[in-house]
């Protein structure tokens, strides 16, 4: 009964959900196509051994990669479906798979449309990352007697205490999930609190420190450093929100002071939005750089492209290349932390090696945070003033690498083998040996 209700809100709810798509579609027109996917028309897949993971966006999908490439390897018969919400994870999936894996969105959570969606993808094991919960999904699963991983799951505090008040229709959802794949022993015992049965819920790892450093990330960031000009002080705002950009401007503009030829990446959390930042920019008094106009086809730079001016800000607004420009920044302030958003992936910088600064709103990563503040590893900062000075210090007296701490280096070592755990774990519900 208390799932019918669900589903009756939800169905009043569809026609302003359609809006809302049709309204963002403004900034990014992908919005406003292939709707019949999001109500469960997706493409009729051809019946075989088939994984279906399912990443919200661009983060989950970068966080997934790992694992979606050791399933790959260790199972190549089977196909590999991936499904998003935005139009943004979808160019992600494609960035990082291309035809290697199929793609469609994940429809509404309407009984009939999650049940249609099922039929026509037949995925023999399902993977969902961090806390997606949905109820007819997951009955429809398991009605179908598909295997359903949450991968990666997380509750935040505040998540935590909305889904509490939700408990009625939380806890009977995550009872019909296979397994509950937790990143730490906090993460567990709110599940548990929430419904889950003990023996659903593991302990497995954060699935973000098997992110990886490839070689061509390594090289695609030299090409933008040698472009930007590799004697310059380059630092990056990865990740920023609105109300957020304002600060990290006016940042930048107290280390000019200090750095006339200091340059700033400017990435925002949703390139969409790259009209008002560089309008911002320009409010700023700075001059912009737009990522998307230097170069045809989202490729490295072409040759003879003049280097940027004094007061220059390089906003990114394009996919897939956040972590080339840290590849080439010196210095790494990650977003959505001056602003009550939770903060953004601190890993992806670290694993290359960046100095870390981060504002005080980190309540996303709080376990990861609290680690990297014992380790040193981190700079907090809670105003436009304190990252600006924080930068221009870092800049003047130099701040070394995660890399010179080893016992950074032995604390991320510590905590990588998550996506191996994970993959046991999904053979064995998938019946299949290692």
């Amino acid at each position: 009964m208390t799932r019918r209700l669900y589903s009756l809100l939800l169905l009043g709810l569809l026609p302003l959900a359609l809006a809302r798509l049709w309204w963002k579609g403004r900034g990014n027109p992908d919005y406003r196509r292939r709707w019949g996917e999001r109500l469960g028309f997706v493409p009729v897949l051809p019946e075989r051994q088939r994984l279906w993971l399912h990443a919200v966006s661009v983060g989950e999908t970068i966080a997934a990669a790992p694992l979606l490439r050791a399933w790959q390897a260790a199972h190549p018969d089977w196909a590999l479906l991936v499904t998003t919400t935005t139009p943004t994870g979808s160019a992600q999936v494609r960035r990082l798979f291309g035809d290697s894996v199929e793609h469609c969105y994940l429809p509404f959570d309407l009984p009939w449309l999650v049940a249609m969606f099922l039929r026509r993808s037949r995925p023999s094991l399902a993977i969902v990352m961090e806390t997606e919960i949905w109820p007819n999904l997951y009955a429809c699963a398991q009605r179908r007697g598909l295997p359903l991983i949450m991968a990666n799951a997380r509750l935040s505090d505040q998540s935590f205490k909305a889904y509490r008040r939700l408990r009625w229709l939380v806890a009977p959802t995550l009872q019909r999930v296979a397994l509950i794949a937790a990143r730490g022993r906090e993460d567990a015992e709110r599940f548990v609190a929430l419904g889950a049965a003990a023996g659903q819920v593991e302990a497995l790892g954060n699935l973000k420190f098997d992110l990886e450093r490839s070689p061509q990330v390594l090289a695609a960031g030299q090409a933008w450093r040698d472009w930007l000009g590799s004697g310059r002080p380059v630092w990056i705002a990865a990740s920023t929100h609105p109300g957020e950009e304002e600060q990290v401007l006016a940042a930048h503009r107290l280390l000019l002071e200090q750095q006339p030829q200091a340059l700033l990446v400017l990435a925002p959390r949703h390139p969409e939005r790259a009209e008002s930042v560089l309008a911002t920019v320009q409010a700023a008094g700075l001059q912009p750089l737009r990522r998307s106009e230097l170069s045809p086809a989202l490729q490295l730079p072409a040759p003879g492209l003049p280097a940027p001016g004094t007061g220059a800000v390089l906003v990114v607004d394009t996919l897939g290349e956040l972590m080339a420009f840290y590849a080439a920044s010196d210095i790494a302030y990650v977003g959505g932390s001056l602003v009550a958003n939770g903060g953004h992936n601190p890993l992806e910088p670290l694993v290359l090696d960046l100095p870390l600064i981060s504002g005080p709103q980190v309540f996303n990563f709080r376990e990861v945070y609290a680690e990297l503040l014992a380790l040193g590893a981190v700079t907090l900062v809670d105003s436009a003033d304190a990252l600006g000075r924080a930068v221009a210090a870092a800049f003047k007296q130099g701040v070394p690498s995660p890399a010179a701490n080893p016992a950074v280096a032995s604390w991320m070592r510590q905590n990588q083998g998550s996506t191996a755990r994970l993959i046991e774990r999904a053979q064995l519900l998938a019946g299949l040996s290692a």
